[in-house]
């Protein structure tokens, strides 16, 4: 009965797209150290972002459960189905909050203080499309996090590298989030929900997105000029590029039957490439 709860809630959150923003936390763990990350750190870095995500995506499926049964695309979503109950759910999201918190206790002071900011930030988000068109904002910052977590997991301090790095997260989530958002468009406005799709159109929504991509390539063309970060990195934000060009043109304003494609295969693409010629680059200098 356990097992069969906790996979439904597993498939519930995604749990496999925790790989969006965890290989970006990898990535500046390796930056950090100029190679491989200690290995207990890394272990550690990996539990919280698990806890983070988990308990941030779970707390969205409570908190969302109405809207997501009034929703015809997703009323077949495990608590409005009937599937699980709310209150194994609840279950679920506070033993992962946990989860941050311990991990983020074993890895250094200034992360266990920070550890209650990452969870109302990452929990912050399931309430913000009720009041503003800037929710994919908001759910870019909560992705930015790992980035820098992750730094200060191995520093134990601040540094501008980290934040740098976390602006190209803040900014191709927000940018992809724009065009899953795109689905709901007449969900959203008869709803009187709040998404840039909803209230500028899908058109102009797209175009956004756009920008955001491309201003997200010059953060981290900009990033290469660390000293520790050379050709393959580059040759990373290069197939990041192509990635994020592609899949620019299989979403199209009459033509949103690729959305899951663009949203959940390609940035999952993003994140790997980039993570592994990154750690490349630094190890093979």
């Amino acid at each position: 009965m356990f097992y069969r709860k906790l996979k439904i809630i597993l498939d519930m959150i995604k749990f496999e797209h925790t790989i969006f923003a965890l290989p970006f936390a990898i990535m500046s763990a390796f930056i950090a150290s100029d190679g491989f990350p200690p290995v207990d750190k890394t272990g550690w870095i990996v539990a919280a972002m698990v806890g983070a995500r988990s308990s941030a995506m779970a707390f969205n499926r409570v908190v969302d459960a109405k809207i997501d049964g009034a929703n015809p695309r997703t009323a077949l979503r495990a608590i409005p189905a009937g599937s699980i109950t709310r209150e194994a759910v609840w279950v679920f999201t506070i033993a992962s909050a946990a989860l941050l918190i311990f991990a983020a206790h074993k890895l250094n002071p200034l992360a266990f203080v920070l550890s209650p900011v990452a969870l109302a930030v990452t929990m912050g988000y399931s309430y913000t499309k009720r009041f503003t068109s800037l929710s994919h904002l908001w759910l870019g910052l909560s992705l930015s996090i790992a980035p820098i977590g992750a730094w200060i997991a191995v520093k134990g301090e601040f540094d501008w590298t980290p934040i740098w790095l976390g602006l190209s997260v803040f900014l191709w989530t927000a940018g992809f989030d724009i065009i899953y958002a795109c689905q709901d468009f007449d969900f959203d406005r008869k709803s009187r929900l709040h998404s840039i799709p909803a209230r500028f159109g899908i058109r102009r929504a797209l175009w956004l997105s756009t920008v955001f991509h491309v201003i997200t390539v010059s953060v981290l063309i900009g990033l290469s000029l660390l000293p520790n970060l050379g050709a393959l990195y580059l040759t990373g934000v290069g197939v990041v590029t192509l990635i994020l060009v592609y899949e620019h043109a299989i979403v199209k304003v009459n033509d949103l039957s690729r959305v899951n494609v663009a949203f959940f295969t390609l940035n999952g693409l993003v994140s790997v490439v980039l993570m592994m010629l990154s750690a490349a680059d630094l190890l093979l200098r």
